[in-house]
């Protein structure tokens, strides 16, 4: 019952525990006690130690960092967009679990949790901005808190959608996806304008650093990255997709 109610606690405030969790990784307020360690951010870290294996000079290092994290925000966008559409955007915002049906279809033939693995992906693309120190502490407590929620999920489906969903459990994986899928599709049609305004926030990052980052200044991806956490909200504001079961 503990865990049931901490997991359902963490559900209803998941919103909030996020944006503390990048609250703390960008300022890393433990930097204090140890300055060397809040210089510069990740990207820069990262760019240095690669171009210090000898195989890439530094601009080629950077460049290779930064193509990744554009590659991550991608498949963070994909994920959450086609997640959402096929979930209903409603479900997505909502405080309570659902457990009335079981959606097999999009993505969720394919993985059982999409959404919070484009979360993770937007997550990792993010951390380059953040101090070398508040970058670590973000993406681990992240992943773990991701880790958390899932279970917790898992648990309420399992115990409310009983054999159909204990079946799906073992036909689709939890974060690696398959390519084939032997999951049986059920007759969910996407909602994808809906989805676009409910995935204000990714889509418009990507694109904010697609077109940014080459000027490799942190600051300024930051206050894009602030401007579109506000335009989602507007966004969500407007998404009024059917509430649809997990």
């Amino acid at each position: 019952m503990k865990n049931r109610a901490y997991g359902s606690f963490a559900f209803r405030f998941r919103v909030l525990i996020f944006l503390l969790l990048y609250l703390f990784g960008f300022l890393a307020p433990w930097d204090r006690l140890t300055p060397a360690w809040g210089k510069g951010t990740l990207w820069l870290a990262a760019s240095t130690v690669l171009a210090r294996s000898s195989w890439i000079g530094l601009a080629a290092a950077t460049l290779t960092v930064t193509i990744v994290a554009l590659g991550c925000l991608a498949a963070g966008a994909m994920l959450r967009v086609w997640g959402t559409a096929f979930l209903g955007s409603a479900v997505m915002r909502d405080a309570a679990l659902h457990g009335d049906q079981i959606v097999a279809a999009g993505p969720y033939r394919y993985l059982r949790n999409p959404l919070y693995l484009g979360s993770w992906f937007l997550a990792l693309a993010v951390s380059i901005l953040m101090p070398p120190s508040g970058a670590p502490f973000f993406l681990l407590s992240t992943s773990a808190f991701l880790l958390f929620l899932i279970s917790a999920e898992e648990g309420f489906l399992s115990a409310t959608g009983g054999d159909v969903y204990r079946q799906y459990l073992l036909t689709v994986p939890r974060l690696l996806p398959r390519l084939t899928s032997g999951a049986a599709p059920s007759p969910a049609r996407p909602q994808w304008a809906d989805a676009l305004l409910a995935e204000v926030f990714p889509i418009s990052f990507t694109v904010c650093f697609a077109v940014f980052s080459w000027r490799y200044n942190a600051r300024i991806l930051i206050q894009c990255l602030l401007v579109c956490y506000g335009l989602s909200l507007v966004g969500r504001a407007f998404a009024r997709g059917e509430t649809r079961a997990r």
